[in-house]
């Protein structure tokens, strides 16, 4: 599981250097105006059922939330989540559900994920569009997760390398 971010289209200050006096650091107004949208979600490769959240943060904070509605949500299973390395999935602050135990996967190997392929598939989706503020690229990504079928998570996210490892450990 990997969360993706995306802007609103703010501008971005093109940077120079400005010449001052020794041991003066130079002044000047900055415009940064950004707001984020984070997509969680965890994907069951066999099956095709997911699981998402929208926060606005990435934080060990949001994730440990994510973990504890996704445990809520299905509390009668025990759930493997692959994760990659990111900082706020292995802080030493996080709370982890009973139901749940945290995989992390090699780094540097997101193809070995099976929610990299989804976010690539919404991300494509999504490409050629613009839009005019947060809740519009919000009500949008809303829209496409509607429209992900269990046969399309399952036929993207279900790698014959993951779906064998999960036969051979009869899962």
């Amino acid at each position: 599981m990997e969360p993706r971010r995306k802007s609103n289209g703010a501008t971005h200050n093109v940077q120079r250097r400005k010449l001052t006096g020794k041991g003066i650091k130079p002044h000047g107004a900055v415009q940064w105006d950004f707001i984020y949208l984070w997509l969680y979600g965890v994907v069951e490769p066999q099956t095709g059922e997911g699981f998402f959240y929208e926060f606005t943060y990435l934080d060990t904070v949001c994730f440990e939330k994510f973990l504890e509605l996704f445990a809520t949500a299905y509390p009668d299973d025990l759930h493997i989540i692959q994760l990659d390395n990111g900082g706020f999935h292995s802080s030493l602050n996080l709370s982890i559900p009973e139901n749940v135990i945290l995989l992390f996967q090699p780094a540097y190997s997101p193809e070995v994920n099976p929610i990299e392929r989804l976010w690539g598939y919404i991300k494509e989706q999504l490409k050629w569009l613009r839009f005019d503020g947060i809740e519009e690229l919000r009500e949008t990504v809303q829209k496409e997760l509607k429209k992900l079928t269990n046969e399309v998570i399952a036929s993207l996210t279900g790698y014959p390398f993951i779906l064998d490892g999960l036969s051979v450990a009869g899962i």
